[in-house]
């Protein structure tokens, strides 16, 4: 897909920052194409929604994460639920010094993550295909939840591993962040965000407390 017209696409979702390196983006596309014709990555197949719905919603929570781009070096970071990589892969794009790990209990799903990592020949991620209830509790800085689900289930999973002082993030429609409020009352949370482009999208950050 042609780089200015990924650009141009992602331009809303990043306000004043800085667009990231946008070639590593034009071929995870192409890999995603070209897979999701053989496994059921994504239910998008047009280019240009997958650049708006899952790039654009990924690096929009990346810079209120990490407003300036290439920060977070040593934060450890935790994609639960995956899948197809976002937000996580496209936050280690803008934030190329975190500790990523993805995990995602599909094996294909889990073997397409290390495809992507290995044609981008990103570093410092760690997959891993178990379910998130394995992992030890506490272990991450940040941790992100997107589209899964089961929701009122896995959140707390995905709560249980954030740090002390830790954040969570949440990429979700509008109408669960009451829920996630009511399931997690010890977090505190900011106001949410509205993702560009959506209605119904967005973002919601918590931070755990003692």
């Amino acid at each position: 897909m042609d780089p200015a017209r990924i650009a141009g696409l992602l331009a809303p979702f990043l306000g004043s920052a800085s667009l990231p390196d946008i070639q590593p983006i034009s071929t995870y596309i192409d890999i995603l194409l070209r897979w999701n014709s053989r496994i059921n990555l994504t239910s998008i197949r047009e280019p240009e929604d997958l650049v708006t719905r899952h790039f654009g919603e990924s690096l929009f929570a990346a810079r209120h994460l990490f407003p300036a781009a290439g920060e977070g070096t040593a934060i450890t970071l935790a994609d639960v639920g995956s899948g197809a990589g976002f937000p996580g892969l496209p936050i280690k794009l803008w934030a190329p010094g975190i500790s990523l790990t993805l995990i995602e209990s599909n094996h294909k799903k889990a073997t397409f993550l290390r495809e992507v990592a290995r044609v981008l020949t990103l570093t410092g991620i760690d997959i891993r295909n178990v379910r998130a209830e394995t992992l030890a509790q506490s272990s991450f800085d940040v941790v992100t939840l997107r589209a899964v689900e089961r929701f009122e289930t896995i959140l707390p999973v995905a709560a249980g591993l954030v740090s002390l002082s830790g954040r969570l993030a949440l990429l979700i429609g509008s109408a669960q962040s009451s829920e996630a409020r009511a399931i997690l009352p010890s977090f505190s949370w900011s106001d949410p965000l509205s993702i560009p482009l959506s209605d119904t999208r967005i973002l919601l950050v918590g931070g755990k407390t003692a």
